[in-house]
């Protein structure tokens, strides 16, 4: 059942201390991090909703005077209980074990699932509950198909990044004080202790306690106590590894941090999300620009001394898919974006997979091809995000890339070529 704590027993709980060793369990996750590679697909867009891949929650319910942007809006104008009774059929039935064998037999072996914090303490503002024992469904699911998951936190108190996926869309992110803190991990220990335990680690195979921290808005040092806090409560529970984000920044900036080297810490790995769409000049690029950048960033960021993984990427050379820059934002591609300017027409280029030419699917392709390529030599894997959406956004849609022959079976499968020089 959903654990729900009041304010009191959050903060009284609140404190961080380091684990000795000998409290840790001996047992590790089923999961060889650091020899295996990950290859996994995000199941985003279900717990933590997002405009562009289920829009027709948002325009449902929005209208001109009165849009709905991301949860919080929804929950806001409908009110806890409607809120709830709106998104319990989207609970129930956006994903499916069926959807968990299609990515098995497809060769994926994890899949990282976002949560949002109100699930799990209750929450400030308007936020609906009720998401908590989806999850559980899910790791049955991933237990019957043999799959991992790795459990992200994906929405924090506050907003870590005033990105709509954290659940409160902003100017910018408030998340860093005591209170929201205390929140972030009073619902990390609640998660922790029902999932990071030894009797989970079959199937659990890492918790990441933050997604995406904008470090550009916050205060790095604090993001940085956070991140140690965050991992010596985990270690009070078991050695499940600890996934961290590196926030925009490139990896290096943890090197030396929570290592070995660094008080004995143990299983951690650096987060990277790698997508070259969210600027105009970037989107300026030929197909051929695009995958020369990736050969050379890699290089730029793969420069951790801890396992690191691409926790989210995306087929996407475009930012045409409708609702992807925030509910009604247009695109810089049509120049159509506040601040942006016109580079081409999205004519094409969006929409279902199997309404693009086969000119554009191979360019798709090939960016996929060299993504997969650059991870596997440079990183320990990676993670595609998304599985699904309702269907308008073809090139962050695995499914309809797989059944479009865009997105490579087996996933070894090379139909251009290797790209990069390594």
């Amino acid at each position: 059942m959903l654990q729900i704590l009041s304010l009191t027993a959050l903060l009284a709980g609140s404190l961080v201390h380091a684990a000795p060793a000998s409290t840790l369990t001996d047992r590790g996750v089923n999961f060889n991090w650091g020899g295996e590679k990950v290859r996994g697909v995000n199941i985003g867009g279900w717990l933590v909703l997002e405009p562009f891949i289920t829009p027709s929650i948002f325009e449902s319910h929005s209208s001109p005077e009165n849009p709905v942007v991301d949860e919080w809006t929804l929950c806001e104008k409908l009110g806890q209980q409607a809120c709830a009774d709106t998104l319990k059929p989207h609970w129930d039935n956006f994903v499916s074990l069926n959807d968990f064998w299609k990515i098995k037999n497809a060769g994926f072996n994890v899949v990282r699932i976002p949560v949002g914090y109100w699930s799990y303490v209750a929450p400030w503002g308007p936020y609906a509950q009720g998401a908590a024992p989806y999850l559980d469904a899910a790791i049955d699911w991933a237990r019957i198909t043999g799959l991992k998951v790795v459990i992200d936190l994906h929405g924090a108190p506050k907003s870590q990044n005033g990105f709509d996926h954290s659940g409160h869309k902003a100017s910018a992110p408030t998340w860093g004080d005591a209170d929201s803190l205390s929140y972030t991990h009073a619902a990390l220990r609640i998660i922790e202790q029902k999932y990071a335990v030894p009797s989970m680690q079959d199937v659990v195979v890492a918790i990441q306690p933050l997604n995406e921290p904008f470090l550009q808005k916050l205060d790095l040092n604090m993001v940085r106590q956070f991140y140690r806090d965050a991992f010596y409560n985990l270690r009070e529970i078991s050695d499940t590894p600890a996934l961290f984000h590196d926030g925009f920044y490139d990896p290096e900036w943890m090197n030396g941090f929570l290592t070995p080297q660094d008080n004995g810490a143990q299983g951690v790995i650096v987060d990277h999300h790698e997508y070259q769409i969210f600027d105009s000049g970037l989107l300026t690029m030929s197909v051929d620009q695009h995958v020369n950048l990736m050969c050379d960033s890699v290089q730029r960021w793969a420069v951790s001394d801890k396992w690191t993984i691409v926790g989210e990427w995306s087929g996407a050379i475009t930012d045409c898919a409708k609702h992807l820059n925030g509910f009604n934002s247009g695109s810089r591609t049509e120049g159509t974006f506040p601040g942006s300017y016109y580079i081409g027409s999205c004519a094409g280029k969006s929409g279902r997979v199997d309404s693009w030419s086969p000119e554009w699917k191979d360019s798709i392709r090939r960016y996929i091809e060299v993504q997969l390529d650059a991870y596997e030599a440079k990183a320990n894997g990676w993670v595609f995000w998304n599985f699904k959406t309702e269907g308008s956004a073809g090139e962050w849609d695995l499914f309809q890339l797989l059944d479009g022959g865009v997105f490579p079976q087996p996933l070894d499968n090379r139909k251009f070529g290797r790209a990069c020089k390594y």
